[in-house]
Order: C-alpha cells, then structure tokens, then sequence
C-alpha cells in the first residue's frame, strides 16, 4: 500500500480520523488495489436507488473493469477516499483531474470531476460532507482548483451536500443532469458551515458520553472495594435513570449488587450505549473489540497502564484509541477519574467520586482525577451547605486524555443549556489554535475559567501528547485572554471566580462601592481593588454598631448610586448572641440586592458562623424545620439568594432554577433566586470581581469586532511568487537585507537603507550617498540591537565624525569583520519599539510588540495577539504593555504617532497571515516619531508551509 501502480508514493498524511453527524466517528483514507474485495462488498450493500443515482443507470454490481478503475489511482489526477468503520467501507468519494472539454488530463489542467457513493445505512450521518471537505483539501494539494458534479435532480441529498458546503458556486441544467460547479478555495462561508458541522458532531460526541440511555461496566469484582465495583455502586446509588449493567469473566451470578450481571458485553442481549473499562491494561483490546462489535457508542477507561507509565503504556495508548475509532467508539481516558452528569434526566455518576454532586450550572473539566477530586469537594463545600445550591452539571476527568479532550468538552459545553459556567483544569492543550478559536466563541456566550497545570515545568506530564510550543506560559496566558479565557493561577481563585460568574450578573464597569462594619476590613478591600486594577469608591463604615437595617440601608443606597457598579460588603461578627442578629443582617442584605437585581453583590465575612448558617438558611430550596448547626469548612464562602431576573448568568440577576439538592417529597417549590457569594478574605473577593469586571468588558469589546483592514498598495501575488522563487533555493532560510526589503516593501513595509562599510572610506561614501546625518551601528550578532554596549553611533554630521566614530568602535570592540558595521540616515527622534510575528506549530501566527531595549526585555514587558489582527486589537496591543505611557506623551513628551503603528502592525499580520511561508518577522527598532515611524532593521525567515492546519478538513488529533 505504499506506491500507486504509477509509482507515486502512498499519502499517508490523507489519513484522518473524524467525527460524524451523529457522534460517532470513521477513518477517512486513500483507497489502494488492495482495497478490491472491501469495495465489491460496500457496493453489493448499496440499495438500487443509490447506484442509480450515482451512474445514472441501473447498475446492480460492479465488473472487473470497474473495479480495477476504482482501486488503482496515482495520488495525483485521479484520487479515491473511502470511509471505513470497523475497517470496511461506509462510503466512498473520488476525483478525475479534466480538461476544458472534459477529458482526462493532468497538469496543469486544475479542474476535476467529483462523485460521492454512501451506503444507505449511513446516509443522514454526514459522512459525505465530512468526505467532500478531505477531497477538497487533497485537490487544493495537487493543483485542482474546481470541483465540476453532474447530479440528478431527483438526488436532493447530493445536492445539498454541494450547495451546503459554502464555496463559491455555478450551477446549469443540460440534458436532464444538474451540473454544478465551485470553487475549492475556502471562504468565509466555507470555514463557518465546516466549524459549526464540526460543532455539532464533537458536541454529540461528548453526549453520547454524558447522557447514555444504558451504561455497562466492565471490570466489575465480586468483592467489594475494587475500582470496577466501586464505580459501579456509585453509578447505582446516583439514581442512573438508564439500564445498568455488570460485567465480569469470572462472574456466575446473574445479579451484582441488584444490577444485572454478564460475563461479557456480548451477552447483553440489549443496546449498549457506554462502557466503563475496569480491567488491567493487557484485557482492554479484547474488551475493546466486544464492545465495538456489540455496537457500543462510547468508552471511559479508568484502566491505568498507559502513556504516564512511559515509552510501551504510549504504544498501548495509540493502539487503544485506533483500535476504539475503527469501531466508530470515543475514549475519555485512560486514567480517567470518570464522568458525572447531574441533570434530573440522567444522573449518571460513571466516576470514582463516592457522592453525587450537586446539581447546578457549573460545568467542570480536569486532566487530573486528583485536581478534579479537589474541586468537586470545594465545590461541594462552597456549592452546598454552607452556601445554598450552586453545583455542577456536569463533570469529565480526561486522564492522559489521548481521545476526547478539553476541545470536544468546549463544544458541547456552548449550546447546553444545563451550564451556564465552565470550569477548566488544564495540564496540556494539545491544540491551542483551535482551542483558542473555541473559547473566544464560548466566551461570548457563557464564562470560560482556566487554570493550567505544569505551566512552568516546561513538559506536558506523560500522559499526555501534545504539540510542542516555543511560545513562554506568559505568551500562552496573554492569548487565551485574548480570546476571553478568564486566566486564573490556582484551583482557589478557579472556584472563587467560578462561584461569582454562576451567581451574579457580570458588572458593568470597574467601579465598586464597599461599605462594612469594619474601618479595616475597609481599607483591605480598598486596597486590594487598587491592586487589581479597579477604581473603589472611599469606604463606608457604618461601625461596630451597625444593624442589620443600617447594612440593608447602606447596601441599597450604594447600588442605587450611578457611579458604583459593584459592591463588597464587609463584615465581622458582633459580640455576644449572634444568632438572631446574624439572621436578621442575611436577610437584610437580601432584601437590598433584591431591589438592584444588575449589579453583583459580594460579602466579605471573618468567620461568622451565625451569618454563614442564616446564608444557609436563606439559601436553601427545602423547607426550614430548624437553624443549620454544622461550622462552615475552613475557608467556605457563604451565600444568599435574592429573586431572579431573566436572562443568562453571564448578564442576568439570578441564578438558574433547579439548582441543589433534590426537595423532600411534598415540599412546595421555591422561587428561583440567585446566590450572593461570600469570601473569607477581601484579596479573594476583589480578585474573583476584578476577572468578572476583565471579562465584561472583553464581552463587551467582542460584541462590535474590529476588522482586517485591505490596503490597495498591498501586492500579494508578488509576494507568492517571490516566496516561492526563494524558497525553490532551500527550506529555511533566512533571507538577506535586500530581499528582505523587496519582500516587506510589497506590503507596504518599508526600511531604511543601512549600506555597508567594512572600511572608513566606504563608512564615508555610504554617508554621502544617504545624506548626512547618519548613524553608524555594528550588525555582529553579540552587539546587534544593544545600542547600552556602545555598538552605535548616532547623529554623525559629517565626515570627521564618521570617522572618528568608526576608530573608536574597531578600538574598543574587534575588527571591522567581526563588527560587520553599516551606515543608515538619521531618523526622526521617537520612541523606539520592537515588532515580531512568529508562526508557533502549536499556536499558529503569533504577532508580539514591546518597546527595545534591555529593561523591557528583562521585564517581559510584551503584548501579543493572534494573528490576522483586527484594527481594534492592533489599537489594544500597543497600548497593553505596562510602558504604553512612553507612547502618549509621559512626563511632558511628546506624544508619538501611534496611528501609523498600528498600521505596521496590521501590515505584519496581513503578511504572514497571506502567506503561512513567512514562519519568522522581526522588525527591530521601529522608531516612532510624533509624525510617522522608521523601520530600521528588519529580518524575515520563511519555510515551506505545512500541508495540514486548523483550517484544514476536520480531523481527530493523530495518535
């Protein structure tokens, strides 16, 4: 299988695992001669109907001929893929590169005919979309820039596959056959219809884990206390709503603990929607293999034995998932702690937590079981009991996640309506491209948190395979910002922020009112908002004497105000009884957030127990027979609902209904209302408001997007041909000053001449030739850009200068050879900055810009954006770093034009995003006068660009 018969080598990079319509998956792959037996028994599978509708004629099977013309392509003008699942064909597509008239041809012919041939059994399911995006990627690779489809008008279905896809498109009738026509390069229409068909089939992917009609787990023991056994009491005691089943070899008992018993998957006379693999690692490829025969839909494997335990557990795993897709079956796992899913409708607990959490609208996402048991209890802690019912809807412990991963949980976390607040626990992101696109489409929608793991150990732990990265965590942080992530260090502040998002509507601004029983607790706060960045009010003590009215007074004052957009309330507990007191000032406060139901309300509280049991209390959806007597846990916040308004969490007054656990038969139903969090510390507080304020305004700026600017003077086919003139010559090459200069000046970026001088006579022609005054710098590597050692010199007016200029840089620091010195004309005086692109293989086309010089170097003082940049974040970018002040006229300065910055910027990312070929940009120093900039030193890397990106066919990650 790997040379065609015309001696063309097997394109193994055309493999692809992907997902379907429905959840399930297929392996998409190069059909080969070996392929003839697997085709004749896909097309004797074909009804009638179909092979009509593919040649137009009854033709009941397939001859010899036919055959050995749809097995034997060359790769190149004739190309055939097939669908597989379970290794056999579910549908097949191939082109036939034409020429005008028709006939075959090969290059340069770019024009090819296309057909498509899915079995009934499958049609519905997506795969010819899915295969029509893998054979236009392969076309664009070979040359082919349209697609011609003769269709039958009755073959709707076909049809609207092409019509569906987004490219640009012809359509004629002639002689009773529709024959359409497209384009293959992608277009904004094309990208959205692929992102939201891959939206839908990764979200029902990650369903059909979480909401399964009928669970088996596999693994079970007979004594208890096993992992297998454990998971299946707990899948028990949840309440799972669907068909449970226990499977063991050694079992010769029909029941387990009430639930069903079998000896393997295969005797299970009913469907099988998940399975949960407890057996030792050497025993999953056969459980494997039941499973997919029995028609499984999806696996949790909390088997360990993998990729963590080193080189042969990562064989193992890359074997486990291939073996697993090629029977249509996704993995979460191994080394999973498992999966929850609260939701009335499914209580699925398919985990090793030995409680159910809450119900709630946080969704939660770890790579470590032991960081995800961590955040259930803190959860459970802060989420229940003391503080109301704030929990979970659902829960995913990925392990080394080689299959489903943060990405696929992402999608099925934006349109599901039981999650308003998604939680994530990262060690590794094995795609940040497409991560980064999906969280900024989440983060318009409902809040995204993340804390990542392992940040500054430089490797991903063992388990896990990932990409590798050249950009520092700080890079990766500031884009994940930039795409609405709320950045967060610690699991603490993950839940801190998490609980304020799911509980009060997002602030409007960065104003915040504090108001207390406590000068000092006051003054905390007050500093603690300085330090983060936000503008407090002056606090207002109300003293030690304070009543509950005065709190409620005071609090509905404050949110009635037009300058306050936020309010902390600060508390400690009276002396003496409290009880009574502490119940009164909850309700009160209660009653005064009720009456501004917009702005968020935070409590910050020194271990008021009292007031900790009334936010209980006043909290709770079952009814109140007596006060709650339990302490709260060290460092549980409180809280108290207040009712509702409409609208979703990220901008709305309440919390969403159903939240907590599960009324006491009988009870009457409680209003929804919505939960007013409370910190044991002002620092937590004001930092979990100050991500909220952050992500406001970020959803703010995202609801009116900037643009990619076109300039007219931009010639971008200039540049593809120069490209690839230059790299004809090699792959990775750095190129020279000139044609560095050729390259940037088709985009409208142009660079100061800097002429040679390896002596002081040609120093002194180049200066005549520029114009006095000129600078005189060295380009040796050591001392280039670090005008602090002296490699420069500046305002030479005229030859004497020059001279003794050049004596005194060969006398203190080598030979002219060594310094490799140029001479370049003055520029305008400014403010010098530094202008970077890079293109990551993990994060694609990353733009960077900072001041020069050693201090912003030393103090990582640099923004970045994603490239193509948009006007507004160019405007953002330059004004994100922590010197930006230097460019708008700091300390009587003049102001520089930073209108013509951002134009640089834009003209940079325009470059490298037209041409993924240009992997490295560094335009060093940019001088930014008051009017204009001077570019003055620039370096341009290219290298061939890669066949596949994120904005190629959906694909799986390869294993």
């Amino acid at each position: 299988m790997q040379t065609s018969p015309d001696g063309h080598a097997y394109p193994a990079h055309w493999e692809a695992d992907v997902v379907l319509r429905d959840g399930g998956t297929a392996r998409i792959r190069p059909i080969t001669v070996d392929d003839a037996e697997r085709l004749v028994s896909f097309y004797e599978q074909v009804s009638d109907e179909s092979k009509y509708y593919r040649f137009f004629a009854p033709y009941p099977r397939l001859s010899a001929k036919d055959v050995h013309r749809f097995t034997h392509h060359d790769f190149v003008d004739r190309v055939g893929l097939a669908a597989t699942v379970g290794g056999e064909f579910i549908a097949t597509v191939r082109y036939d590169r034409i020429n005008a008239e028709g006939l075959p041809a090969s290059a340069p012919a770019d024009e090819a005919e296309v057909a498509f041939l899915v079995q009934d059994a499958h049609q519905g399911r997506g795969v010819a979309s899915a295969l029509l995006e893998h054979i236009a990627a392969v076309a664009r690779e070979r040359g082919i820039r349209r697609f011609a489809a003769e269709v039958l008008p009755a073959n709707n279905k076909m049809i609207k596959v092409f019509t569906d896809a987004g490219y640009t498109q012809k359509r004629s009738f002639e002689d009773g056959v529709v024959r359409l026509e497209f384009d293959l390069e992608p277009t904004d229409r094309s990208r959205a219809v692929q992102w939201a068909r891959e939206q839908r089939a990764e979200a029902r992917s990650v369903q059909r884990l979480l909401a399964p009609g009928s669970v088996a787990v596999i693994g079970a023991g007979r004594t208890p206390g096993g992992v297998g056994r454990s998971v299946l009491a707990n899948l028990r005691d949840a309440g799972f709503t669907g068909r449970l089943f226990a499977v063991n070899k050694a079992l010769q008992e029909k029941e387990l603990d009430g639930v069903p018993a079998y000896r393997s998957v295969r005797d299970i006379t009913e469907p099988v929607d998940l399975a949960v693999v407890a057996v030792p690692a050497p025993y999953v490829p056969e459980v494997v293999a039941e499973c997919g025969v029995h028609g499984v839909q999806g696996l949790v494997v909390v088997s360990a034995g993998y990729a963590e335990s080193g080189p042969e557990g990562r064989r193992l795993q890359r074997e486990l998932v291939r073996q697993a897709r090629s029977y249509g079956m996704r993995i979460i796992g191994p080394n999973a702690f498992g999966v929850i899913n609260t939701s009335p409708q499914v209580r699925l607990n398919a985990s090793l937590a030995p409680e159910m959490p809450r119900p709630g609208r946080i969704g939660l996402f770890a790579q470590s079981g032991a960081i995800g048991i961590a955040l259930l209890s803190r959860l459970h802690r802060r989420g229940g009991g003391v503080t109301g019912v704030t929990g979970v809807s659902t829960f995913v412990s990925s392990g080394n996640r080689a299959d489903v991963s943060g990405n696929d949980v992402l999608q099925y976390w934006y349109d599901d309506p039981d999650t308003d607040v998604a939680l994530m626990y990262l060690e590794s992101i094995g795609n940040p491209r497409k991560f980064t696109r999906l969280a900024r489409r989440t983060a318009a929608a409902k809040p995204l948190v993340v804390v990542q793991g392992a940040r500054h150990g430089g490797v991903a732990p063992l388990g896990h395979t990932v990409r590798p990265t050249r950009l520092p965590y700080a890079t990766v942080s500031a884009l994940l910002r930039q795409a609405g992530v709320i950045r967060v260090d610690t699991i603490t502040e993950l839940v801190d922020a998490g609980l304020l998002l799911a509980r009060q509507p997002l602030p409007q601004g960065p104003r915040v009112a504090i108001l207390g029983n406590s000068e000092s607790l006051g003054l905390l706060t007050y500093d603690a908002c300085l330090a983060q960045g936000l503008r407090p009010l002056p606090p207002l003590d109300l003293t030690t004497a304070a009543s509950a009215e005065d709190f409620r007074r005071a609090l509905a004052h404050a949110l009635s105000e037009g300058g306050c957009d936020a309010v902390v309330v600060t508390a400690i507990p009276a002396v003496g009884e409290t009880s009574a007191r502490d119940a009164a000032l909850a309700e009160a406060l209660r009653s005064a957030s009720a009456e501004a139901p917009t702005k968020p309300v935070l409590v910050v509280h020194v271990e008021l127990g009292g007031l900790a049991e009334a936010l209980s209390a006043a909290a709770s959806t079952a009814p109140q027979t007596a006060p709650q007597t339990a302490a709260p846990a060290p460092g549980a916040a409180d809280g108290i609902r207040t009712p509702a308004a409409s609208g979703p969490p990220a901008s709305r007054a309440a919390g969403p209904p159903g939240e907590g656990p599960p009324a006491p038969a009988g009870s009457a139903p409680v209003p929804d209302r919505r939960l007013i969090p409370a910190y044991p510390a002002a620092e937590r507080a004001v930092r979990a408001l100050a991500e909220a304020v952050r992500y406001a305004q970020w959803r703010r700026d995202a609801a009116q997007p900037g643009k990619v600017p076109e300039y007219e003077d931009i010639d971008e086919k200039g540049a593809a041909a120069q490209i690839d003139a230059l790299l004809a010559r090699g792959e990775g090459l750095t190129l020279g000053t000139e044609e560095a200069c050729v390259l940037l000046g088709r985009y409208g970026i142009d660079v100061r001449r800097a002429l040679p001088a390896p002596s002081p006579d040609d120093a002194v022609q180049a200066a005549r030739t520029l114009g006095y005054p000129v600078a005189l710098k060295t380009t040796a590597p050591h001392l280039r850009h670090r005008a602090d050692l002296g490699g420069v010199r500046l305002d030479l007016a005229d030859e004497e200068q020059l001279r003794r200029a050049y004596s005194e840089l060969t006398d203190l620091f080598g030979t002219p050879q060594e310094l490799r010195p140029v001479v370049q004309a003055m520029a305008p005086r400014g403010v010098d900055t530094v202008v970077r692109a890079v293109i990551d293989p993990a994060a694609g086309a990353v733009l960077s810009f900072g001041l020069a010089g050693a201090a912003s170097e030393l103090l990582g003082d640099t923004a970045h954006r994603l490239v193509p940049v948009t006007d507004r974040e160019a405007t953002s970018l330059v004004r994100s770093i922590r010197t930006a002040p230097l460019l708008f006229g700091w300390r009587g300065s003049a102001p520089v034009d930073t209108a013509a910055l951002e134009e640089l910027l834009l003209r940079v990312s325009r470059l490298v995003d037209d041409h993924p070929e240009v992997v490295a940009v560094s335009l060093e120093p940019v001088v930014v006068a008051p009017h204009g900039l001077s570019v003055l030193g620039a370096t341009v890397r290219l290298a061939r660009a890669p066949v596949r990106d994120d904005l190629g066919p959906r694909t799986l990650p390869v294993v």
